[in-house]
């Protein structure tokens, strides 16, 4: 098992494990149960492990990307009409804002 986030906070923490786990890497997050302690414990306590060791080179280059904003930047250039509404979004947006569609696949 190896450590590939240190998180500010739990709710960060299970966020990243969120997100390696829909790329299909089993991750487990340790420590988001001692907030409590912060200013007394080490800085580094919450913090999300990779289960298998094999995994760890693709969740670090995974989460680099994500954390560097990579996903946003992608599709941020990709904007797209409404097909209900007509409306034009920017392509982060996964449903209109106008009238709440689904964006098309």
């Amino acid at each position: 098992m190896k450590r590939v986030h240190n998180a500010r906070h739990g709710a960060e923490a299970h966020l990243v494990r969120g997100f390696l786990e829909s790329h299909g890497i089993e991750a487990v997050v340790r420590g988001d149960l001692l907030a409590g302690g912060w200013g007394e414990l080490p800085v580094d306590l919450c913090a999300v492990w990779v289960t298998d060791d094999a995994a760890f080179a693709e969740a670090d280059r995974l989460l680099r990307d994500f954390l560097g904003g990579a996903p946003a930047g992608h599709h941020a250039a990709a904007g797209w009409t409404c097909p209900h509404c007509r409306e034009t979004l920017e392509g982060q947006f996964t449903a209109c804002w106008q009238c709440g569609r689904e964006r098309p696949i």
